[in-house]
């Protein structure tokens, strides 16, 4: 735990699909943008640990990261990133590489940020000299020493062009003080620049001619003999290897056209040596190890054909061979970048000492091989997350899982493995929509609202509950599984779900040798879910999904929100409305999935927030309108519920957010949170409910969400509030509503952007007191849980 009392227990987030937005240090971090944020994670960790840390300090998503040469005695890690907001920022480590902090930055470029490079010149030298290229169609040169950056050159491209790849490396001797600079992009040439280190000055001295598309990747590695070569990545589907080495008397062949570069007083050639063929789509990356144990010069390359390889030239011949190829290799004929397909794998890295791999794909998902005693590649957990923000959160009954909705068209369920570390378990909706809101109905049923005009209802499927069980540390269950929901329906459950081409409905599957009396259930080979550790990404998208098995229509536009009963048994939804005919709330019983006639008014605007209260005996709605409204059930009434109380000026501005505060002596109590930078505490005696307002909590900037701790802690209501501008607090109220103070927020609880919803972890009769868990939606596509001891709830 912190000793703050505060403590991130668990961290999910996608990665940005850009080349050079993630690397790997010497130490074993691997560092990539997420969003406005950089998030760090060690990959080789047993068991898996995942992402430990998120770096917040640029505005716009992070496009490069680039760790600077270390050396073993180096007492601290240098990092440097680019983002569109046209910011360089670099940043130090701590000695034990957990924490990193802003140096310095920069904001000479005008354009966002696309490329970074940087070379030590000599291994005893504290002194950096490092490249970036931008959108401005610059390339600049910087220089860092004794902590402190300063720009030494900007380079103009010519002809222009805007730079996707730049690489550095020492030309000859240490002693010689000559750096080469090679630089592509949106051309299909290469640029080669030569400078000195005293100086930091580079000049063109020739460009790079044989591609056929934009150049991705460039990568310098030293060969035989100290001589470079270069490695080039292009969208023709091809990679190049150039040799750089000094000008020898010998004529050149003439079948091999020699390009001339002159660094310093010294004369170099640059040939073509090889041409790599075997990717069937654009390659992103490439990049070098300087293999140990007689493996020699080794290359990885990526490419959006779903596949790594990893080439090698043959101690014989001297042919570059691809020894072993990873990944999806041609999954899917036709889904390419000509046909608009935006998968793949976006870049490729490797470990710190070559015995490991890692690639991004396409759902900002990493993948990752350990190299095993006999020359096989293993897969191994990695880590996951949303690449867009974070929508809807929501706790199952029993605190075991929490799923995640998102704009980025997924569904992603959370849990913990042998009750030790968090990782994403399933992912039980991918749609064409965006989602906005998630709600569970039982234990193995969810409900999600999207930019649709209906809601979907998907069931666990048996393959998938047998995962959670034997990951979770119970026996799976051999018996069929059903709950409440499913007494009236369906006797059998499936066994997984498939998404068929161009639908948006998950459908089911069963074994072949399964008996079934659904004749639109797909038959299918069983899943392969028979696993000890946490599904793999490959695992996750394809056989972790629920099977739809409801659709609840009557709203006229996009859903907006909804909540379920704490029993299962009724789903509340509004959608986005202008009027008020539509801004209406309705209400679907889940034994028969029918709606309850008539829909609930109070609206004039969109309702942005339902709550049933924790008895389910209140619904509490707030809209745009700046109105919340209480209904209370009433069990004689068609609609289920009627409306008890309605406060047309609940806030000055809309109101974003609510939450109820869970049963307590005489009083209920609820509170709102709205643009107009006020959190609400509303209560009433529960003998005659009339709310009012007993407390307000005023902030610097507008409150998009609040959720209040199912349980009193020391006699206290604890209330969780996010801010617009990502600050995270925790709140103390009195039983009756009256007062409410806020705790000091540790730094780990600061979002770079706003919270979009918050949810307390239920607290059971069994639950240990020990701490307090939290899970927090944010617009930067992270879903975080946080833990929070009771010794933080008593530090005012």
């Amino acid at each position: 735990m912190s000793s703050t009392g505060v403590s991130v227990e668990y961290i999910a987030t996608g990665a940005n699909r850009q080349t050079a937005a993630a690397d790997w240090s010497r130490s074993g971090v691997l560092a990539f943008g997420a969003q406005a944020n950089v998030a760090l994670w060690r990959p080789c960790l047993d068991p898996p640990q995942g992402i430990f840390a998120l770096l917040s300090g640029h505005t716009e998503t992070v496009k490069a990261v680039k760790f600077l040469p270390e050396a073993e005695d180096d007492e601290a890690s240098y990092l440097v990133t680019g983002s569109d907001d046209k910011t360089l920022l670099v940043w130090k480590s701590s000695s034990d590489r957990r924490s990193f902090g802003i140096l310095a930055t920069s904001g000479e470029h005008q354009g966002a940020v696309n490329c970074i490079a940087a070379v030590r010149p000599r291994r005893d030298w504290h002194k950096y000299i490092i490249a970036t290229g931008a959108a401005d169609a610059t390339i600049r040169i910087w220089a860092l020493a004794q902590d402190q950056v300063k720009l030494v050159q900007t380079i103009e491209t010519a002809p222009k062009y805007f730079p996707l790849s730049v690489c550095l490396a020492a030309l000859g001797a240490e002693q010689d003080g000559l750096l080469v600079l090679a630089a592509a992009g949106t051309r299909d040439g290469i640029q080669i620049l030569t400078g000195e280190t005293e100086s930091g000055l580079f000049s063109v001295k020739t460009n790079l001619s044989g591609h056929e598309g934009w150049v991705r990747s460039l990568d310098f590695a030293t060969g035989s003999d100290s001589e470079l070569l270069l490695a080039s990545a292009s969208q023709d589907k091809y990679v190049r290897i150039w040799r750089l080495h000094k000008a020898v008397s010998a004529a050149t062949p003439p079948s091999n056209k020699a390009y001339w570069v002159a660094a310093g007083t010294r004369l170099y050639s640059v040939t073509f040596e090889a041409l790599l063929l075997g990717h069937d789509d654009w390659i992103y990356s490439a990049r070098w190890h300087v293999g140990r144990h007689g493996r020699g010069l080794q290359l990885l390359t990526a490419s959006a054909d779903n596949s790594l390889a990893i080439w090698q030239a043959d101690a014989s011949s001297g042919i570059w061979v691809s020894t072993v190829r990873l990944g999806e290799i041609s999954r899917e004929k036709g889904a390419t970048t000509a046909t608009g397909s935006t998968g793949g794998f976006w870049t490729g890295l490797w470990g710190p000492h070559g015995r490991s791999v890692a690639c991004l794909g396409r759902t900002g998902s990493w993948r990752t091989w350990q190299l095993l005693d006999d020359d096989g590649w293993r897969p191994c957990v990695a880590v996951s997350g949303h690449t867009r923000p974070v929508t809807g959160i929501a706790w199952s009954a029993t605190g075991r899982h929490v799923v995640s909705t998102s704009l980025d068209q997924t569904t992603r369920l959370h849990g913990q493995w042998a009750a030790s570390t968090w990782h994403e378990l399933a992912r039980p909706q991918i749609h064409g929509y965006d989602i906005n809101c998630i709600g569970w109905l039982g234990p193995r049923h969810l409900v999600s609202g999207a930019d649709e005009k209906l809601m979907r209802v998907f069931a666990q499927p048996r393959a998938v509950a047998r995962l959670l069980s034997r990951l979770a540390g119970r026996e799976p269950v051999d018996e069929p599984l059903h709950d409440a929901l499913d007494s009236s329906a369906a006797l059998h459950v499936p066994d997984t779900a498939d998404m068929p081409v161009l639908g948006l409905s998950n459908k089911a599957v069963v074994h072949q040798d399964a008996p079934t009396h659904d004749s639109t259930a797909l038959a299918a080979k069983p899943p392969p879910l028979d696993l000890a550790h946490p599904p793999l990404e490959e695992t996750l998208s394809r056989h972790t999904l629920w099977p739809e098995t409801e659709k609840l229509y009557g709203h006229g536009y996009e859903i907006s929100c909804l909540a379920t009963s704490h029993d299962g048994a009724l789903v509340a939804s509004a959608c986005k409305a202008s009027s008020t005919n539509h801004a209406v709330i309705r209400l679907f019983e889940t034994t028969r999935w029918t709606e309850l006639r008539p829909p609930l008014t109070a609206h004039s605007l969109t309702a942005t927030r339902l709550r049933f209260s924790l008895d389910d005996a209140l619904l509490l709605s707030v809209g745009r309108d700046r109105r919340w409204a209480v209904f209370e059930r009433a069990p004689n009434h068609s609609a289920g519920f009627c409306l008890v109380q309605t406060n047309p000026k609940g806030h000055t501005r809309m109101i974003l957010d609510a939450a109820w505060a869970p049963p307590a002596a005489h009083f209920v109590v609820f509170a709102t949170a709205g643009r107009d930078k006020q959190v609400h505490i509303w209560a009433s005696p529960t003998t005659n409910l009339a709310f009012s307002q007993a407390a307000t909590l005023p902030t610097a900037t507008p409150v998009t969400s609040v959720d209040f701790l199912s349980r009193l802690a020391d006699g206290k209501l604890v209330l969780a509030v996010g801010t617009e501008a990502g600050r995270l607090s925790i709140c103390l109220v009195s039983p009756d509503g009256s007062s409410i103070t806020e705790l000091p927020p540790p730094p780990q609880l600061l979002f770079s952007r706003p919270v979009l919803q918050l949810a307390w972890r239920p607290c059971l009769d069994t639950c240990q007191a020990a701490s307090y868990t939290l899970a927090v939606a944010g617009e930067d596509s992270s879903l975080r849980l946080y833990s929070i001891e009771p010794a933080y709830l008593r530090s005012v």
